[in-house]
């Protein structure tokens, strides 16, 4: 049950639009279902023969607003308090008789007319479709003063959890106030009439944290609003510095010809420019680009080597938000930002749904935990080296390693939300679940071939090595690896990546060891993929298995790489990216 509380200074108006038709013919039998005295004329079921309706109206306009005439210049500019209320689209009907009893339970939760007051205001409740109501409520007591209205949206928001508790409807994630403002029904309307697939709002949100997605400076934020395609409108204090933005798309018109602007913070409450100021200035990122670590081999693309490094980091923070601390909201809103720059560089084939991925925990980085930033450099880094590196292909080892990167991200989506359970915030917590959810379908998609492709070499193995690696994965692994009955198991690319691992010089027992004692693998959809990506990260095997594997030493096994440690300050030697590929210089993707 959402309410929506709005303010105005039209009575009549408002009654108008209520018993009006709609704006698309929408509103069916208009009428009211409750009032202040059980007794309001009804315009829209007045039973009194030959009576003009629009009289009616005009007769409810009058009681209504009595009390703002007779309180004069002491009665609010804006007296007129409006709140919508709907069900979800699988409750049941309610009968009027029960939005009666809503709409009464709100109006006395807010302040409007306390249960008991003679002298609380006047409002009738009109329902026009069977799964809402609107209440209207004129904001003058009996004794002329103003109704105590403090948070009213959140004392409407505790009422509704409740009604939805006590009859056994739908019940919503409560509010906490770090949501972002939604669009209004208007900018949804004029996106239909225009043919835009969504509000500008959102449009422009999205825009705004890609642009501000691993972003070193203020002046290079800016700049990559402008090279999106943005309109962008700073605005200044006398001594020239900057107070605020605005941004616009281009087009994005009203009735006057001129451009609809958007501050940051109309569009989240964290894409102010103060707020932006302190994440820049907490956590400055290297401005060399970290695309290419040193880890990375010279024959892989920009694009993957970004990805491959984004990978080892997002296992350790995955470990990290396992922790009880509160300074992991400030991981959280790094890993935002390296979602973002991961869906604006992804091939065509994988970015829908890391898009949505990456919209999806744009609320889970915000809460009312405050933490210290120290220690994100190096996911901030991350992000920003994804997007100097360029778009990826969607095949080969840019493929590969964006598999390789989305796996560990499913597992920091689902340690994002037992950190925000932990702390009870319902809708961070809900959002990164299905920030977890669309990540597992973007892995599916990108995992698909190099999977395929590691299982038919793990079957084309000689007997004699499969077993050996198989005995490797049962000692290891009792639940994964293959049963001492014979029965088959899925581990066809995990012996594969034993194999060349060891082709490469490495131990593949230790290696495996290593691998599994990363961080715990129950919330993993697929154990055995999740070990192939660590495997292949540590060892510096190529994510495509189409790609040669390293030539081992003669004599020797080398070293496992170290994972990337988030608290290191080290800069990675920076590596050219392919001419053309900054997605800087394209208007933002959809």
């Amino acid at each position: 049950m959402v309410p929506k509380i709005r303010r105005g200074s039209r009575t009549h108006g408002l009654l108008v639009y209520l018993y009006g038709p709609g704006k698309r013919d929408e509103h069916i039998d208009p009428h009211l279902v409750g009032s202040w005295d059980g007794f309001a004329p009804d315009p829209g079921r007045d039973t009194i023969p030959d009576l003009d309706p629009k009289a009616t109206l005009a007769r409810l306009t009058a009681v209504l607003d009595l009390r703002v005439k007779q309180a004069g210049d002491r009665a609010p500019a804006k007296h007129v308090w409006h709140c919508s209320v709907r069900t979800d689209p699988g409750d049941r009907m309610l009968t009027d008789a029960e939005w009666n009893t809503v709409a009464q339970r709100l109006v006395a939760a807010t302040g409007i007319a306390p249960e008991g007051d003679p002298d609380g205001c006047r409002w009738v409740a009109v329902r026009h479709a069977d799964d809402h109501i609107h209440i209207l409520a004129t904001m003058v007591r009996g004794d002329l003063r103003r109704p105590r209205m403090n948070y009213d949206f959140k004392k409407a928001q505790a009422e509704c959890r409740r009604i939805e508790k006590e009859w056994g409807l739908r019940c919503l994630n409560p509010g906490d106030g770090t949501g972002s403002k939604s669009p209004t029904s208007a900018e949804r309307f004029k996106a239909e009439r225009t043919g835009r697939p969504e509000p500008s709002r959102e449009t422009l949100r999205e825009a705004v944290r890609q642009a501000l997605a691993g972003a070193a400076t203020e002046e290079e934020f800016f700049t990559r609003l402008r090279e999106a395609g943005l309109r962008v409108k700073v605005r200044t204090a006398p001594s020239g510095d900057a107070l605020g933005y605005n941004v616009a798309l281009p087009g994005d018109r009203n009735r006057n010809g001129e451009p609809v602007w958007y501050p940051g913070s109309k569009l989240a409450p964290d894409l102010s420019l103060p707020k932006i100021r302190s994440r820049l200035a907490d956590d400055t990122v290297d401005q060399t680009t970290p695309s290419a670590t040193i880890s990375s081999r010279p024959d892989w693309s920009p694009p993957a080597g970004a990805r491959r490094s984004a990978a080892g980091i997002a296992e350790h923070v995955a470990t990290l938000l396992d922790s009880d601390d509160d300074n992991a909201a400030a991981h959280i809103v790094g890993v935002g930002e390296l979602l973002d720059a991961v869906a604006q560089t992804s091939p065509a084939a994988t970015r829908a749904e890391l898009a949505a991925a990456a919209r999806e925990f744009e609320r889970a980085t915000r809460s009312h935990v405050r933490a210290e930033r120290a220690g994100t450099r190096a996911i901030r880094s991350a992000a920003r080296g994804i997007i100097q590196a360029g778009g990826a292909l969607g095949r080969g080892e840019d493929g590969g390693t964006t598999a390789m990167l989305v796996s560990p991200l499913v597992l920091v989506a689902l340690a994002a939300a037992r950190w925000h359970s932990a702390r009870g915030h319902a809708q961070q917590a809900h959002a990164s679940r299905q920030t977890a959810e669309h990540l597992r379908a973007a892995y599916r998609q990108t995992a698909a071939t190099p999977m395929r492709a590691l299982h038919d070499q793990g079957r084309a193995l000689p007997e004699a090595v499969r077993r050996t690696h198989e005995a490797t994965i049962r000692t290891a692994l009792p639940q994964q690896g293959p049963q001492a009955d014979g029965t088959p198991t899925k581990t066809d690319a995990l012996v594969a990546t034993l194999a060349q691992a060891e082709q490469a010089g490495h131990d593949p027992e230790a290696l495996l060891q290593r691998a599994i004692a990363m961080r715990e693998l129950d919330t993993a959809e697929d154990v055995n993929d999740v070990l192939v990506w660590r495997l292949r990260r540590l060892a510096q095997l190529p994510a495509h298995p189409g790609e040669a594997t390293p030539h081992p030493r003669a004599g020797t096994r080398q070293p496992t790489t170290a994972t990337n440690d988030l608290t290191s300050n080290r800069r990675a030697p920076t590596a050219a990216a392919r001419p053309g590929s900054d997605p800087r210089t394209r208007p933002p993707r959809r």
